[in-house]
């Protein structure tokens, strides 16, 4: 985990900004476990391409607008979209931005798309109250063969 992403790939000022103004840390797949694992709060930032997802932009914005909110509440991490697409199957998450919260390295939930200001700060209250959780699953159908509630 660095203060900043390697070079590489062109990041958008915007989410380059999350690393050189505002502080998060840059955590990529290597490093997600360690961050995690630190004792408390870690809110995660999935950011994703913001050509092919606008919305990253402005969750780029507000994601530093929710830390000076709950200033001391949680460390702040972002990833970036190779690497938030390799991780985000871990906290199964429905739309693309999110923000995903931790507890002590465990799923506590996630704010998933764009919302309103009023639904974020509620949430996080909510979220940074709660207890970890399992993470939701993508959901994969099952179907069993033979009769149904049988045991074999």
């Amino acid at each position: 985990m660095s203060a900043h992403p390697p070079a590489g790939p062109a990041i958008h000022p915007l989410v380059d900004q999350l690393f050189t103004r505002h502080g998060f840390a840059h955590v990529d797949a290597d490093s997600l476990d360690a961050f995690a694992a630190a004792p408390g709060h870690a809110l995660l930032v999935f950011t994703e391409d913001p050509i092919r997802f606008k919305e990253t932009l402005d969750l780029v914005v507000i994601a530093p607008e929710v830390v000076r909110a709950f200033a001391g509440a949680f460390r702040a991490g972002a990833l970036l979209p190779a690497d938030a697409r390799k991780a985000a199957t871990r906290y199964g998450f429905a739309r693309w931005p999110a923000l995903v919260l931790l507890k002590d390295g465990q799923y506590v939930g996630a704010i998933d798309g764009l919302r309103n200001w009023e639904d974020y700060v509620e949430e996080m209250q909510r979220l940074l109250a709660a207890e970890p959780v399992r993470p939701p699953s993508i959901g994969i159908a099952v179907k069993t063969t033979g009769s149904a509630g049988q045991c074999h």
